[in-house]
């Protein structure tokens, strides 16, 4: 798992999954591909033209139409190919040095789904080419890699900004210890100052789990400062970041606690698509 693959379409948020990319990338040392899959459009078969046309219609008109299919795809052909080009190029700017491009016909999911197994992280973009970039949701695409994928993906929500600092939503749960365990071997978010913030009562055993996340990331290295606050998840959360001026929100996709209440479902849509900073998804 050594490639980071950042996936693009075109998208006003294609820019910021460039820009973050090519952060991550630096960050991990590792080599990274834009992808690009070209998918196939929700457009009628051709044997279905001739009863939306008319039965008077002429064989040529069928034709026409299939011709323009034809020059509509050869267009998005090479529109990608420039697309990722201008991202190899911007991500070289930005300081990547190994960068591969990748152009597939198919399905975004299966795409993902296959290169796995060498995937270290997956970046995208909160939104796809047909949503307003400052909608507070997130793309089908998304949602649908989040729940089937298993490596971790930085999605971005805007124009992205490198960051300077992270928190981490902790609910003590075993997902979320692996969580912790993973950021511990990674080199991502080393030399940043961190916070673990745990939504929970203010109990003994709340501090000893929490205390325990932050030793784990101490013993690696990582600047972690602990948090235990008590009140309602989503808007704990939220104040932290707002008093603190978070620049990433680390965040498990599952859990098995309280926190799970807002990280299945949709809920796990509310939180990505109400947030203002990149969110680093981790599912194991």
């Amino acid at each position: 798992m050594i490639n980071i693959t950042a996936c693009i379409d075109g998208s006003a948020i294609s820019g910021s999954v460039c820009e973050a990319a090519a952060w991550a990338g630096t960050r991990l040392d590792a080599p990274l591909t834009f992808l690009h899959v070209l998918e196939k459009p929700n457009a009628p078969a051709k044997e279905d033209l001739s009863g939306a046309i008319g039965l008077g219609s002429r064989e040529h008109l069928l034709d026409e139409l299939t011709l323009l299919d034809e020059k509509r795809a050869k267009l998005a052909l090479e529109h990608g190919k420039h697309m990722l080009e201008d991202a190899k190029a911007r991500a070289i700017a930005l300081g990547a040095t190994d960068v591969a491009l990748k152009q597939r016909h198919g399905n975004l999911m299966e795409e993902l789904v296959a290169c796995e197994a060498d995937a270290r992280l997956f970046v995208m973009g909160r939104l796809g080419n047909d949503h307003d970039i400052n909608a507070q949701a997130i793309g089908s695409h998304l949602e649908s890699v989040v729940r089937a994928i298993h490596t971790p993906i930085l999605v971005t929500v805007g124009e992205f900004v490198r960051p300077t600092n992270y928190m981490i939503a902790y609910d003590g749960s075993e997902t979320a210890n692996k969580a912790i365990k993973r950021i511990s071997t990674s080199p991502l978010l080393k030399s940043m100052p961190g916070h673990i913030v745990m939504v929970d009562g203010d109990s003994e055993a709340n501090r000893n789990t929490l205390q325990r996340a932050v030793d784990l990331l101490l013993d690696s290295g990582h600047q972690i400062t602990g948090h235990l606050v008590d009140g309602v998840v989503l808007e704990c959360l939220e104040q932290f970041r707002q008093h603190n001026n978070i620049d990433l929100l680390v965040m498990g996709a599952y859990g098995h606690s309280r926190i799970r209440d807002f990280f299945v479902g949709s809920n796990t849509s509310k939180m990505i698509g109400n947030s203002v900073i990149p969110v680093l998804l981790l599912r194991k």
